[in-house]
């Protein structure tokens, strides 16, 4: 068996080695379309020889179209160099990079993994084979898994301050008072005022860093009346000249919220961009707010069928990359003057409404993105659910 298998294998090879290269590409080309990984082959001067089915679905568009184009003129924006490609051809070595964002001309921002290997052709030409890879589901699971630890972390943190801070503060506010009663002078009182003061300014910052654990009323609302309303408020308090983009869904259903704590939430992002725009004297300042619905979400493990959008976009200098591992702590803030408790309340907020923050930025595009599920359109139901359905059936049933 062993010799047959070997003769067919020294039979075959010369047929293989016969083949025209036009015809190994049409029998490699079926089977590099089931692969999920995306296959892009360029030539020399980076124009798009051949790509598989995954690469027409991430760059949305077939190789029909797109052949013999330059590879970089597919994108708005590409954090990848096209000399680090171009070195790589020149010195026939491989490069790698796992975290490539994508800009289309569509507007369609894509995250990628990213593989160039030099390959020379049996004529002698040098092509550069490109692997593709898009990640955007997996940052966005580990963008959730991370604010959520975040979340906890901070939580566990304010509320161990808040015991230890909070009953000093009480104490030294009772004991000024108990000294302001015994003194007959204005000017020695005034020390026991200031005293009183900066006690019920320092639990004021703490009760914010805990935030409000109270469950408001939460009605069937309108996103858009909410945003308008912000609008107005972000208006009056910012003193710059911002040009307001809004791009509403009008098919938006009613939410049902607490609406004053999605006020803060929404307040505070714009309030935010505001800032960053002013701070950094950015040209044409702009705010975009942007509605959209989305289907068949999961958030933090849950999966909704329909679920709310609202998505604050401005034009700034971009979240500086120290800090946006860490934007949802408590006390970290890009700005000098800020108290960096606005994101963390807000993502507290947001996560009592089961939802979710996500943030992509670059120079020049920052976008916080608040999903908001309807709860009605909950599809996974938690265990203690079940099992109590399962026991009114089978109460029923008796």
């Amino acid at each position: 068996m062993l010799q047959f298998q070997v003769r067919v294998q020294m039979a075959a090879e010369p047929e293989r080695d016969s083949l025209p290269i036009s015809d190994c590409t049409t029998v490699v080309q079926p089977h590099l379309n089931q692969l999920l990984t995306a296959v892009i082959l360029l030539d020399e001067q980076l124009h798009i020889e051949y790509m598989n089915a995954a690469a027409e679905a991430i760059l949305d568009g077939s190789l029909r179209r797109f052949q013999h184009q330059p590879f970089f003129s597919l994108f708005h924006f590409s954090s990848l160099d096209p000399s680090v490609v171009q070195q790589a051809l020149q010195d026939e070595q491989s490069v790698s990079d796992s975290d490539v964002s994508l800009v289309l001309h569509d507007g369609q921002r894509i995250t990628i993994e990213f593989i160039a290997q030099p390959l020379r052709q049996s004529d002698g030409r040098l092509t550069i084979l490109l692997e593709l890879r898009q990640i955007d589901q997996i940052r966005r699971i580990n963008q959730e898994t991370r604010q959520q630890q975040q979340l906890q972390a901070a939580q566990s943190m304010v509320r161990g301050l808040a015991h230890e801070i909070k009953n000093p503060l009480g104490g030294l506010r009772g004991a000024a008072q108990l000294l302001a009663g015994e003194l007959d002078d204005p000017a020695l009182r005034e020390y026991t005022d200031l005293i009183i003061r900066q006690a019920d300014r320092l639990s004021t910052l703490v009760d914010r860093m805990l935030g409000s654990n109270q469950i408001q009323t939460r009605e069937p609302a309108n996103i858009h009346a909410l945003l308008e309303h912000v609008v107005q408020v972000a208006r009056l308090g910012a003193d710059l000249n911002v040009r307001w983009v809004k791009d509403y869904d009008p098919s938006l259903p009613d939410l049902t919220m607490a609406s004053e704590q999605l006020e803060q939430v929404l307040l505070n992002l714009v309030m935010n961009a505001c800032d960053a725009l002013q701070e950094s004297h950015t040209p044409e300042p702009t705010i975009c707010l942007r509605t959209r619905i989305v289907h068949q979400q999961t958030i933090h493990g849950t999966r909704y069928r329909q679920c709310a959008v609202v998505v604050v976009q401005d034009n700034g200098p971009g979240i500086p990359a120290a800090l946006r591992d860490t934007l949802f702590y408590p006390m970290v803030s890009g700005r000098a003057g800020g108290t960096g408790l606005g994101l963390s309340i807000a993502q507290n907020l947001v996560h009592q409404h089961a939802g979710k923050i996500e943030v992509s930025s670059e120079p020049g595009h920052t976008e916080f993105s608040v999903y908001l599920p309807y709860i009605e359109t909950r599809v996974d139901t938690p265990l203690g659910d079940k099992q109590k359905s399962t026991s009114n059936k089978e109460s029923r049933r008796e």
